[in-house]
């Protein structure tokens, strides 16, 4: 079953987006997120930022990379649930790091984007997790 449909098959808040809203928006986050974090790894392997830096950015990836396969995979809100915090809270995390770093700031003001659209994103998986339970 393809995730459009599994994703309209599930209860939802009157608030939810529709299922073809999340390619384009994912596509321009994407993009940001290639950027960015492309740019960040690059200037830690150059030496010029400090290899803990990297850390919450793989983790973003990893977390990010992992939320399909769990949610329309495995079909699993619970679990997508605690993916999609983990997404937010590396997010946060990484926008801190590199916010420390002065010349690289504008790192962190790029990914509000991201940042907004996760928060959105969290809330609604956690409500369509209460509502499907």
């Amino acid at each position: 079953m393809n995730e459009s449909l599994q994703y309209e098959q599930l209860i939802q808040p009157s608030w939810a987006p529709p299922a073809y809203l999340f390619g384009p928006v994912w596509s321009l986050l994407y993009t940001i997120i290639f950027i960015t974090f492309a740019f960040v790894f690059y200037k830690v392997f150059k030496g010029e930022l400090p290899r803990k830096v990297a850390i919450p950015f793989i983790l973003n990836l990893v977390f990010n990379a992992a939320f399909t396969p769990i949610q329309f995979g495995l079909q699993n809100n619970f679990l997508a649930s605690i993916d999609i915090a983990l997404v937010l809270m590396t997010l946060i995390w990484l926008m801190r790091e590199i916010y420390k770093h002065q010349t690289y700031r504008w790192i962190a003001f790029v990914n509000i984007p991201y940042l907004l659209w996760v928060s959105f994103a969290t809330v609604l998986q956690f409500t369509i997790t209460f509502l499907n339970a």
